[in-house]
C-alpha cells in the first residue's frame, strides 16, 4: 500500500470514468488523504477525505464521500456522499462542543484533549471485501460490515452486518441475504479478492457465472 501522511500531491486523474486505473493510486485533486494507505487500482474521487484509513486494492469512493478511522477491504464500491465514522461528541460533559476537547483551536489550553482522540481512534470502523454502500449511507463508529454486504442508499448502519447481508432504513435493518448460507461460505473459502493480479487475470470470465465460480473455486 502507498502511504499518505497528509495532502499527497494529486495524482492525473482523467475526467472520464471510462479511463484506465493502475498499480498508483488515481487521487482527485480536490481529494485530501490524512495519514492513510491506499492500495493497488484505487480511486479516490473529487471532494472526499480519508484520515488515518487503511484501503484495499481495488476499492473506490465516487465522490464528497468522508471517511475517518476506518479499515476498508479489497473491492469495495462506496457511493457519493457516505460517510464512514461521522464524528462523535461527548455527550457526558457538561457541552458537547468541541472546544473541549479541540482546546487549542478555541484558546482554552495548549494542547488539546489527546483522550478524546485516542478513544475516537479505538473505534474504527471495519469493512471486508466487496462492500457496496450506496448513496448517502452513514456507517457509525466501532461498526463491522461483513464480506460481500450491502448498504442500501441512505441508510444508517448502527450494528454489525454479517457477511453477504443487505441492510437499508433508519437504523439499518436487515432486508435478506444476497445468497444462501452455503453460497455465502463457499465464497468466503475462495478469498478470489486476495489473488494476484495475474490470477484475477486468468480467471475474469468466470466471474459472470456464480455456479461455474463455485465449481472451480471453492472446492
Amino acid at each position: 500500500m502507498t502511504y499518505y501522511e497528509a495532502y499527497p500531491p494529486p495524482l492525473e486523474r482523467p475526467g472520464d470514468a471510462g479511463q484506465s486505473l493502475g498499480e498508483a493510486p488515481r487521487i482527485h485533486p480536490s481529494a485530501i488523504l490524512r495519514q492513510s494507505k491506499l492500495g493497488a487500482w484505487t480511486d479516490i474521487g473529487p471532494n472526499c477525505s480519508l484520515t488515518e484509513t487503511s484501503f484495499g486494492d481495488y476499492s473506490y469512493l465516487d465522490r464528497d464521500v468522508s471517511v475517518i478511522y476506518a479499515s476498508i477491504g479489497k473491492f469495495c464500491s462506496i457511493a457519493s456522499h457516505a460517510c464512514i465514522n461521522p464524528g462523535n461528541h461527548p455527550m457526558d460533559r457538561v457541552t458537547q462542543h468541541h472546544c473541549t476537547y479541540r482546546r487549542e483551536q478555541y484558546g482554552f489550553a495548549k494542547q488539546d484533549d489527546s483522550a478524546f482522540f485516542d478513544w475516537r481512534r479505538s473505534d474504527r470502523v471495519e469493512i471486508g471485501h466487496d462492500v457496496w454502500i450506496g448513496h448517502g449511507a452513514t456507517v457509525v463508529a466501532g461498526v463491522k460490515i461483513g464480506t460481500g454486504a450491502v448498504i442500501a442508499a441512505g441508510a444508517v448502519v448502527t450494528r454489525d452486518v454479517v457477511p453477504y447481508q443487505i441492510v437499508g432504513g433508519v437504523p439499518a435493518r436487515p432486508i435478506r441475504m444476497r445468497f444462501s448460507e452455503s453460497v455465502a461460505g463457499k465464497l468466503l473459502r475462495t478469498a478470489w479478492w486476495d489473488w494476484d493480479r495475474t490470477t484475477l487475470a486468468a480467471r475474469f470470465s468466470d466471474f459472470a457465472n456464480l455456479d461455474a465460480f463455485l465449481e472451480k473455486y471453492a472446492g
